[in-house]
């Protein structure tokens, strides 16, 4: 059993995977087998994260990304292609939010976000996907959200944007299952991060998130690595399309008390 769960031999690329959600799933990525290339815009943040893939005896590549410019993707692309031969997972984890009151809500900022969350996905689901359709394999691993299925206070163009993201993700593995590519999605629930541990611990947002979470805690970032190694292995060869839900059972939480 232990086999169908191996990634040795794969090439992961974790777009996004220098910080927070998507440097955990590289971590899991690496710790399964997986030579991993973690990227996002920052030199010094890729540097950081490629050493600590290196320190669990993988390789990677140091390039940096950003998921606005299609260029920049593609050079990405030849990259991890010169280096391994191929790219046979992408994890999908770039993301920006802002919050405020959505009849305040500039355009520009709108359409901010829905360039990295929707748009900055799509580009690189073509890019590498077009690559992984050529070999006739591939794992596409999208980073959804607990807005893809309910409101969250004043964040409609994220919520907008990750309920897309659960549409992008159906279709596209509607268009490539027959040709050897899966394409699934993670929506996490709430994890504490650096950026938003004082949101979850100091406010009354962060309470509510609590007690509408039947486990009673945050999650740990760290906990996403198993959903992300399932789908991305050999045990998932017959999922698609699907959004893998890991929230501590907030979406199947009514009254927990």
């Amino acid at each position: 059993m232990s086999a169908l769960f191996d990634l040795s031999g794969r090439t992961a690329v974790v777009v996004g995977g220098t910080l927070g959600i998507g440097r955990a799933i590289a971590h899991g990525l690496a710790q399964a087998g997986a030579d991993v290339v973690c990227t996002s815009r920052r030199e010094e943040q890729v540097n950081a994260a490629s050493s600590e893939i290196e320190s669990f005896g993988r390789r990677t590549v140091r390039c940096v990304s950003d998921v606005s410019s299609r260029e920049s993707l593609e050079a990405l692309l030849g990259e991890c292609v010169g280096e391994f031969g191929k790219v046979d997972i992408l994890v999908n984890s770039a993301g920006r939010t802002k919050r405020e009151p959505t009849v305040d809500q500039c355009e520009e900022d709108w359409n901010a976000i829905l360039e990295t969350n929707l748009n900055g996905t799509l580009r690189a689901c073509q890019v590498f996907g077009r690559h992984m359709l050529q070999n006739g394999y591939g794992r596409v691993i999208n980073i959804a959200s607990l807005s893809t299925f309910v409101s969250l206070f004043e964040v409609a163009a994220y919520s907008a944007s990750k309920a897309a993201v659960a549409s992008l993700t159906k279709s596209l593995a509607t268009e490539w299952a027959k040709h050897g590519v899966n394409v699934n999605a993670i929506a996490p629930g709430v994890f504490r991060t650096a950026l938003n541990q004082k949101l979850l611990d100091e406010s009354p947002r962060g309470q509510e998130f609590l007690a509408r979470t039947p486990m009673g805690r945050f999650g740990k970032v760290e906990e996403l690595a198993g959903a992300a190694v399932f789908l991305a292995s050999e045990a998932a060869s017959f999922v698609t399309g699907e959004i893998l839900v890991v929230d501590g059972g907030f979406l199947a939480s009514g009254v927990n008390q």
